[in-house]
């Protein structure tokens, strides 16, 4: 993988993350794709299911995306199924995108307490870190507050956080949408505690939260000013309606979230750069 030339104008990583996506939002269009190894996706590119073909995998993404897209998600899982290899090679991804000047959000879903969380927080965020990326996604699950290790070193290192708040998969509602103690349904009260976050922001807040595009039952979203990464589009089911719907009056914090719907064009760089551009043209009008 070779770096590329660094951050494009207005996305420094001097400015707080929130400011960045935007920016970059209106220069590559709403869309984040995802660097998804997924065995059955090694496969249907010819690659081993190897650290060697995770590693091609990995440089034909690098190669269509950089320069195209806002954010790109590398999902932390599948590089960690092969164990330091793995690892070594996310580490790289994450560091050719980023030099390049496209923003990353590592889809590690961390949650934990005190020193632990305090520990993730410096893997994720921290400066110098070989794992270090521009934002990365958070499971507030033990309460809203275990997350503060991770948001504090994010606002300080002016990285980005997505905290999960309603998922589409079947078994999330038992807890999301359980009643807390004032009536709301406790993913509405991880949205209202990120919001909470965002406040004084100038163009968009650094904490962000996930959305599930296939949800019918939905946290309301409209004070949060921050972004809403929302996955479940194409493949999984979600439409441009569906993101319609729910982002309501937020469209423009809203960056859908794509990966087989995208990644299944492989292993060809031409048509992985086709797909992307009929994604990002489907969802334009959430930038109009």
């Amino acid at each position: 993988m070779t770096p590329g030339t660094g951050s494009p104008p207005g996305t420094g990583p001097h400015e707080p993350f929130g400011s960045r996506l935007y920016a970059a939002l209106d220069r590559f269009g709403p869309l984040c794709v995802g660097v998804d190894p997924h065995p059955e996706l090694l496969q249907a590119w010819g690659l081993p299911e190897t650290v060697d073909g995770l590693e091609e995998f990995s440089e034909i993404c690098v190669e269509a995306f950089v320069g195209r897209v806002a954010l790109v998600k590398p999902q932390v899982a599948f590089f960690e199924a092969h164990g330091s290899g793995g690892f070594a090679v996310l580490e790289r991804t994450i560091e050719v995108l980023r030099e390049a000047g496209t923003l990353v959000v590592a889809d590690a879903k961390r949650g934990d307490i005190g020193s632990t969380m305090s520990a993730y927080a410096q893997a994720w965020l921290g400066r110098g870190s070989p794992l270090e990326s521009d934002a990365v996604t958070v499971s507030p699950y033990l309460g809203f507050g275990s997350a503060d290790p991770i948001l504090e070193l994010a606002e300080r290192n002016h990285g980005g956080v997505f905290v999960l708040a309603a998922t589409s998969n079947p078994e999330g509602g038992q807890v999301q949408l359980s009643t807390a103690a004032d009536g709301r349904h406790v993913s509405q009260v991880m949205v209202d505690e990120a919001a909470a976050r965002n406040a004084g922001a100038t163009t968009l807040g650094s904490v962000g939260v996930v959305v599930g595009a296939t949800l019918t039952d939905a946290p309301a979203l409209g004070g949060l000013h921050g972004p809403i990464l929302m996955p479940g589009v194409g493949h999984q089911g979600g439409t441009a309606d569906d993101v319609r719907r729910l982002a309501g009056d937020c469209l423009r914090s809203v960056v859908p979230s794509v990966s087989r719907e995208v990644l299944r064009a492989g292993p060809s760089v031409t048509a992985l750069r086709e797909a992307v551009s009929r994604s990002v043209e489907e969802f334009a009008f959430l930038r109009s």
